[in-house]
């Protein structure tokens, strides 16, 4: 049953790891059969929970292409004291932005150059440029307005939107959640608002005096509607309508959703970048990757006998763990990070010759297999630990969690430590777990067959 169970799990994990679009042509006598094989792909539900989740390989800026921006901040307005933080606060602003747009791994950094401060922006893949252009440099303040003081004289004269012009105290920052839904009259797109609870009771307050009045929503001080409020809302949940189309609706809650820019910045510079490796030398460093790999395993192979083919297999299952990780998460691999993996291959086959130097030493000392396979894992272990924890503490400072300012802040830094620990961590499992059950299940065979 076992048997069963593994050889499933690999499938499944070859699956995973299938490239993308495999044609598959042949013919059976007179039929023709024609298809192609795709990854894994999930889209079911489960206790009425749709499931939906796709295994392909993302690729980041330097092995992908994309769009490289540079901003420039305009900080005349903000005191010396609070320029750091107004600045990291407008980069994480940026790169939550982005994220909410559905860009993979965006690198997203703070410049300078004398006393211009600047924040570039690298999109991997990206097609849409001028939407995202847009979206990262609105400032995205909402304000909900009613009327202020107006002359009498002129106050019948002047338009609606125009007398709205005293702030409420209610806006973006009132706001825990905006989204996309659809009017069920029109059908048109429309942005809904779910307010924090304090948001909820000012919400409810202002519409409390303002019944049979109007109250206008806007951005950045441009208004964007202005309905009449019929009665005092507690709820805590608003529409903002404006005969949007669907895209100007998903951008507009995406801006409430990240929050304002403390400070505003402009463009001042765009280009796209194709793949700076190139699909050459891409091709050329898998050719170099697959090659390598295979000397190593020739080398366990020849080296450690029956061991070393044990070892080749730990390691080929290793890889598709790996990567199935990879695909499942997913991870965005740029070239430091196929560095990193490659890395961690290495360290997954020191696991297994400290394992087979140890199991070698006891059978020299007159142990016979099975008691030197258990004393060699034993033994092996701690300094496997070690190494292991060492390499992930390396991988958790270079990843820095937690934005500390003396530690890389970089994407593709952080993609190098994130493969690294991903592969260490997989390779700890596989060097000692795999590679013992795999030894056990074959001198436990070739003991039966004989």
């Amino acid at each position: 049953m076992k048997h069963v169970f593994y050889a499933v799990l690999l499938v499944v994990l070859i699956w995973i790891c299938l490239p993308e679009n495999i044609p598959v042509h042949f013919r059976v006598q007179k039929s023709k059969i024609d298809f192609t094989i795709n990854p894994l792909s999930i889209n079911t539900s489960l206790f009425g929970v749709p499931i939906k989740k796709e295994f392909k390989t993302k690729l980041g800026l330097d092995l992908k292409g994309g769009s490289h921006l540079v901003f420039e901040t305009d900080t005349s307005k903000i005191k010396p004291a609070d320029l750091q933080d107004s600045l990291l606060s407008a980069r994480d602003v940026i790169e939550k932005r982005v994220n909410f747009f559905g860009v993979s791994e965006p690198v997203v950094q703070t410049l300078k150059s004398g006393n211009i401060y600047r924040i570039s922006v690298d999109l991997p893949g990206i097609e849409d440029v001028l939407q995202a252009v847009g979206l990262i440099g609105t400032t995205a303040q909402l304000r909900f307005m009613e009327e202020g003081q107006v002359d009498p004289k002129i106050a019948t004269t002047t338009p609606i939107i125009n007398r709205l012009t005293k702030y409420t105290g209610l806006g973006g920052k009132d706001i825990k959640k905006a989204s996309v839904t659809f009017d069920s009259q029109n059908g048109q797109p429309q942005v809904a608002l779910q307010f924090t609870p304090d948001g909820a009771k000012l919400f409810g307050d202002v519409t409390g005096r303002n019944v049979g009045k109007p109250v206008g929503i806007f951005l950045d001080y441009f208004p964007i509607s202005a309905p009449t409020v019929q009665q005092k809302i507690t709820e805590g949940n608003a529409v903002i309508t404006g005969n949007f189309t669907v895209e100007q609706a998903k951008s507009l809650s995406i801006s409430i959703n990240s929050g304002a820019l403390p400070l505003p910045i402009k463009l001042v510079e765009q280009r796209n970048i194709g793949p700076s490796l190139g699909a050459l030398e891409v091709k050329k460093s898998l050719i170099a990757g697959v090659f390598g790999l295979a000397m190593v395993l020739l080398f366990m192979v020849v080296y450690y006998g029956k061991l070393g083919i044990i070892a080749s297999m730990a390691l080929i299952i290793y890889g598709l763990i790996t990567f199935a990780i990879f695909r499942a998460i997913p991870v965005v691999l740029t070239l430091p990070g196929v560095a990193g993996f490659i890395l961690s291959i290495g360290m997954a086959v020191d696991s297994n010759i400290l394992i087979f130097e140890r199991i070698k030493e006891e059978m020299r000392k007159g142990k016979n297999f099975s008691v030197a396979v258990r004393l060699g894992f034993g033994r092996a272990i701690d300094a496997i630990k070690d190494a292991n924890i060492t390499t992930l503490t390396v991988a958790f400072i270079l990843f820095n969690p937690m934005n500390w300012e003396f530690l890389p802040q970089f994407g593709m830094v952080r993609g190098f430590a994130l493969t690294l620990a991903i592969g260490v961590g997989t390779s700890l499992f596989t060097g000692v777990v795999i590679t013992r059950r795999l030894i056990d299940a074959f001198y436990k065979e070739k003991k039966m067959n004989k």
